[in-house]
């Protein structure tokens, strides 16, 4: 628990001169904050001596009141510190996968650019941004950015809370929007300009081991009531594969990525969970520090 400064110590020092003067003031600003205390030098006019008044903590108050600013300081820097790394290394996933494999893992046509190196990047990017925001707040106990970062902070939290609310009202709808886009998606395999669609629609029926988005017939109408699947659809691959229905993985890969989906809930469920609780502290830390740095300017003023 923190406690209030309390008032300042006084001390007397007996004046050089024994002329009385004019009032002098001299004011040292070591920093800002609780943990950089104030020094204010003072030769009144109407007294012999001279007064020194330090912004100093008696004990034991002082050292609580410090020891709890530093301490939600310090916790507040190494946890953005760390959530700023860690977006570091997302914005390099996002990266690498953009340099290697283009725009890898497309599966919608209605948004191209959502891809895989794309979401990591973005990702990555606001991680980066807000941890930032978090370190030199806490470095600097600078109420504005204190403040900002408690916003950006507060606001992210809030959608992600809006958009589960969203998904779980509206899951019906989000199934059927889905298929269709995906299947739309089909439409461009193959295509010139489309590698990481068609190289994200291998990667899925291949290790899923399925076909099309409902079933393998989604690839009769792309080419024209044709019956055809890419080789990805293949059991076994041979030259024959493609026009031969015996051969064809037969469960549709939108199910088999639900049911997956379904299967590793639990490990969502705690990455949700370690998501939210890192935010959630993020926010507690940073309004913590943010009333200390405020009252401790308040007093010092």
């Amino acid at each position: 628990m923190c406690f209030p400064p309390t008032p300042p110590r006084v001390l007397s020092i007996p004046h050089p001169s024994s002329e009385k003067g004019p009032l002098s003031l001299f004011k040292l600003s070591v920093g800002r904050g609780l943990l950089s205390p104030q020094i204010r030098i003072a030769f009144p006019s109407s007294s012999q001596g001279l007064l020194i008044r330090r912004g100093l903590r008696d004990p034991p108050t002082m050292g609580i009141s410090r020891g709890c600013l530093l301490c939600v300081k310090v916790k507040m820097f190494v946890f953005n510190l760390i959530f700023w790394l860690g977006g570091c290394g997302v914005l390099g996933v996002g990266v690498w996968l953009a340099v290697s494999q283009g725009r890898f893992a497309t599966l919608s046509f209605s948004f191209p650019s959502l891809s895989a190196a794309g979401l990591f990047m973005a990702t990555g990017a606001i991680i980066m941004v807000v941890g930032f925001l978090g370190c030199l707040g806490a470095a600097t106990e600078h109420r504005c950015l204190l403040l900002t970062f408690f916003l950006v902070l507060s606001t992210l939290f809030l959608l992600e809370l809006v958009g589960l609310l969203v998904f779980v009202t509206c899951r019906d709808k989000f199934d059927r929007y889905a298929q269709s886009n995906l299947k739309g998606g089909l439409k461009l395999y193959n295509t010139e300009d489309n590698l990481g669609l068609t190289r994200a629609w291998d990667l899925v029926q291949n290790e899923f081991r399925c076909c099309g988005v409902r079933n393998y017939t989604d690839w009769f109408e792309v080419r024209g009531n044709t019956t055809w699947v890419p080789e990805s659809c293949c059991l076994e691959r041979s030259d024959t594969c493609q026009e031969n229905s015996a051969s064809w993985w037969k469960e549709p890969c939108y199910e088999k990525v639900k049911q997956w989906l379904g299967d590793n809930i639990s490990a969502m469920g705690i990455f949700a969970a370690c998501i939210i609780v890192v935010q959630v502290l993020g926010i507690v830390f940073s309004m913590l520090m943010y009333c200390q740095v405020r009252r401790a300017e308040k007093y010092y003023d």
